[in-house]
């Protein structure tokens, strides 16, 4: 997918110095206008107006049928309204203008499906030394204290840590209180419940479930680990197992705690999936604005 997206770059690079000496086709206002559209679209998806975001999509792939982002997004986008053809028209055109991205985005969709029919289980999974566990962190009090769900979500990552002595572990989260990151109120719980400190890797520059997602997945393959046990509560688990596939890592556990389980049990409806498929654009790190 690197090498898809810096060809991509390379190409945008030869186009603009095309246009710059009057060889290519499209005007050279035309960027600034496509990126107006891409943006207003992006805007649009974040506001929840998914109708106009799309519409902003088919204008911008209308003055430019190869930009990669713009048709990446279309086909999301359309997924999840339930346009099939628009989907097909998308997938279609990225993949002659980027199969490398085009690649991406279909294990993006792929990503959203597995998360969308994830259940939450707040019974520890079986796994070996090559998995991890990761725990996700939750904001703390003004003070740096636990917040009782964080301890919650704590409490079912040392029970997966007891099933599964030879994990490595990985706590992500940032946004300190009082000087002390999620991550490092964390690791300090573990450590006081009998985990042994060499056992836990820290992340804490995390500030969302996208960045979790991202900088565990590096951490996790800096310890040897190949796949990963998510530890979060119920009514985030879903969200956080589509980011953490997108970012690479190979999901084989959703662990939860007790917290409002039975009330997530039930696949989420449509609208409740427009989180998953936003943070999913957002871990696959199609720009925001340009």
């Amino acid at each position: 997918m690197k090498i898809s997206r810096h060809w991509k770059h390379l190409t945008a690079t030869v186009f603009a110095a095309l246009t710059l000496t009057g060889l290519a086709g499209v005007p050279a206002h035309a960027a600034g206008e496509t990126d107006a559209l891409y943006n207003s679209a992006q805007r649009n998806f974040t506001d929840g107006n998914d109708v106009a975001g799309r519409a902003d999509l088919r204008n911008l792939i209308g003055a430019d049928p190869n930009d990669a982002e713009a048709l990446s997004l279309q086909a999301i986008w359309s997924h999840y309204a339930g346009d099939l053809p628009a989907l097909a028209d998308a997938m279609a055109r990225l993949n002659a203008v980027d199969p490398g991205m085009a690649a991406g985005t279909t294990h993006v969709l792929n990503a959203i499906g597995a998360a969308v029919g994830t259940l939450p289980n707040p019974l520890p999974a079986l796994v070996g030394p090559q998995t991890g566990i990761v725990v996700l962190g939750y904001g703390l009090l003004p003070d740096g204290a636990l917040r009782p769900e964080l301890v919650n979500r704590l409490t079912a990552a040392w029970l997966q840590s007891i099933a599964s002595p030879m994990s490595p572990i990985v706590v992500t989260g940032g946004n300190p209180q009082n000087g002390i990151t999620e991550a490092d109120a964390m690791a300090g719980w573990l450590i006081g419940h009998g985990v042994p400190a060499s056992r836990i890797s820290v992340e804490s520059r995390a500030g969302s479930t996208v960045q979790n997602a991202l900088f565990s997945t590096k951490l996790l393959r800096d310890v040897g680990a190949t796949s990963a046990v998510v530890v979060t509560s119920p009514n985030h688990i879903r969200r956080a197992v589509a980011d953490f596939i997108v970012a690479g890592t190979t999901v084989v556990g959703a662990t939860t705690s007790l917290e409002q389980l039975v009330s997530q049990l039930p696949p989420p409806a449509k609208q409740s999936q427009r989180g998953i498929y936003l943070d999913a654009t957002r871990t696959f790190q199609l720009a925001t604005s340009r």
